[in-house]
């Protein structure tokens, strides 16, 4: 599945496209949350979709995705983990959350959103491990309302690079992301000054003008 998928997918379904790509990616989409999100953004910023609604839709792709994996894990228990281990690809994260469980407890929800496929596997852990409902909400929807944040607005002022900075996020966890903040915030500030600097001489021309008069 690939970027041009996904558009096709909104030209077809409008905003349930962007909901269900990232609801599905529980079961392991081949493609990074991370650009789908970001797709979200870009196609708001080409007024293919309305911003908010895609935002909206985007948002709750995701939180509902990882409360799929709680409530698997809270229902069935070990059993979802065995199911997991069996496939030899997913062992390593689970490895890693189980690390971060122990290290950082409940905190570890907030960690797994940057670290590409712990991010799913984590809320089947905590639902195993019967984390009250609502105290993973109360945990996860915060976080991925931050998460969503980030990307929907890299995707939305970045869309033509959404797909290299999603396979970096992918690859190198937070620290593409690191990147790809810092890349943002160093633009808004070269094109504020930018901005700035154009006002300057309109504002000294009104003051001459004055100064005539």
């Amino acid at each position: 599945m690939s970027i041009d998928s996904i558009l096709d997918a909104i030209h077809q379904f409008g905003y349930f496209a962007l909901f269900f790509s990232l609801w599905l990616g529980i079961v392991g989409m081949p493609i990074p949350d991370e650009v789908v999100v970001m797709t979200g953004g870009m196609v708001g910023s080409l007024h293919l979709l309305q911003t908010v609604p895609a935002y909206v839709m985007t948002y709750l792709g995701v939180v509902s995705g990882l409360s799929l994996g709680y409530i698997l894990g809270r229902v069935m228990g070990p059993l979802v983990v065995d199911r997991l281990r069996e496939k030899k690809k997913i062992e390593p994260y689970i490895q890693k959350s189980d690390r971060l469980l122990e290290k950082y407890g409940s905190c570890a929800l907030v960690i797994s959103y940057f670290l590409p496929v712990v991010r799913h596997v984590l809320p089947y852990l905590v639902g195993v491990n019967k984390m009250p409902f609502h105290k993973y909400a109360m945990i996860s929807y915060s976080t991925g309302l931050m998460w969503t944040t980030i990307y929907f607005i890299i995707g939305y002022f970045l869309g033509g690079n959404i797909e290299r900075i999603g396979n970096n996020v992918y690859k190198y966890g937070y620290y593409g992301l690191a990147a790809a903040v810092i890349f943002i915030i160093s633009a808004a500030i070269i094109q504020a000054i930018r901005k700035r600097r154009r006002c300057v001489p309109n504002e000294k021309r009104e003051r001459g003008l004055r100064t005539n008069h």
